[in-house]
């Protein structure tokens, strides 16, 4: 059997000191990050040269800063260890050349903090969950976890509007059996509907969530300027705007999971183009289309939605003339963006975009008989 990871999360509901305890984790989490970073980025600025002393060289540590600043000891111990271990999967990226040089986090970064199951000092209650430091805490859990599943880690996050969340991770046994591949669809990205399918020819009616509330949005943020930044009645305003963001945000994400759990129900195979979409966000200056598709998020629930039933998630190549090639005999013609119809001096004459997707399935079924 083998071992794999699904999260759950849920919205938490601390009293104020519970809270207040929370948001010191928060900012001691990210005061140790940057005291880390800071002392192994003057390490690696006076070692650079020499690589076998830079390697060698030892670093900081949570404990090394509870000494000098008592108020350390307050927060989680385990959420501390956390910091540390994301710096040094930050470093190891930055080596390999996966990433840029790690750097500080300041208080508009993301608000989170993790901690592991340690001697059950995190359990499930009825209605409740039991932290460190946080002793019995309100959760509004919507979903069951089932009894075999051993929770790994919980991580406890803050959103702009000042909600709570915590996501349990937990770990399962279960072999999962690939399964054969009969039912194949092609998904062509669409700029205004999210995507063509190549089995109906018709697009996922995406509600495109950000543009119905962009005046919205603009008119709170023009009341936001009005107000002197850092008074009470700029924070409200703040809020205000921050929870129609997340409402666009949870809407689009809601819509994005029942799409992808109605197309790995129904197939076995599916079947997308590897598509850069920053490049293409800023090539057709479409950056607030893009964005509001949700493409990225919509591809990665695919993944491990069909990955947990056996399925695949095939990729064809970005560079692939899917809207360029006729379905009908396969010959390749240019085609400008403007024109929404594909004609052929085959005879064949269909919608640009329902073409694309057939094409896109014939590939990937040629990718999967060659593999």
């Amino acid at each position: 059997m083998a071992k794999q990871n699904k999260a759950y999360k849920f919205r938490l509901y601390p009293t104020e000191e519970q809270a207040l305890v929370i948001r010191k984790t928060f900012g001691c989490v990210r005061f140790v990050y940057n005291k880390m970073l800071g002392e192994r980025k003057e390490t690696y600025e006076n070692l650079k040269k020499d690589k076998e002393a830079l390697r060698k060289a030892k670093h900081p540590t949570p404990a090394k800063y509870k000494k000098e600043f008592k108020w350390l000891k307050e927060v989680d111990s385990l959420a501390l260890a956390n910091a540390q271990l994301n710096l040094e999967k930050v470093y190891k990226a930055f080596y390999r050349g996966n990433a840029k040089f790690p750097k500080f986090k300041s208080k508009r970064y993301k608000q989170s903090y993790t901690t592991n199951v340690v001697n059950g000092n995190v359990r499930l209650l009825e209605g409740h969950i039991k932290l460190p430091k946080l002793k019995i805490v309100k959760i509004k859990q919507h979903r069951e976890i089932p009894s075999e599943y051993k929770i790994k880690s919980c991580t406890i996050s803050m959103t702009s509007s000042g909600k709570f969340y915590i996501s349990i991770l937990t770990e399962y046994e279960k072999d999962i059996e690939s399964k054969e591949i009969e039912k194949v669809v092609g998904l062509d990205f669409a700029m205004d509907g999210l995507f063509v399918d190549s089995e109906s020819g018709k697009k996922a009616n995406y509600p495109r969530f950000n543009r119905q509330n962009l005046d919205k949005i603009a008119f709170e943020h023009r009341r936001l300027s009005r107000k002197k930044k850092g008074s009470s009645n700029w924070n409200k305003q703040r809020i205000r705007i921050a929870k129609i963001q997340e409402k666009v945000a949870n809407q689009r994400k809601n819509f994005l999971h029942h799409k992808s759990k109605e197309l790995v129900s129904n197939f076995d195979a599916i079947v997308i183009e590897d598509l850069d979409m920053k490049g293409m966000s800023q090539a057709l200056k479409f950056g607030k289309s893009v964005a509001d598709n949700g493409w990225g998020m919509f591809t990665s629930f695919l993944q491990y939605k069909l990955k947990d039933q056996g399925k695949q998630l095939i990729k064809i190549d970005k560079w692939f003339p899917s809207s360029k090639t006729c379905s009908n005999c396969g010959s390749v013609k240019e085609i400008k963006l403007s024109e929404r119809t594909y004609q052929c001096a085959c005879g064949l004459t269909l919608d640009r975009d329902y073409n694309s997707a057939l094409n896109i399935k014939l590939e990937g079924i040629r990718l999967l008989a060659t593999t």
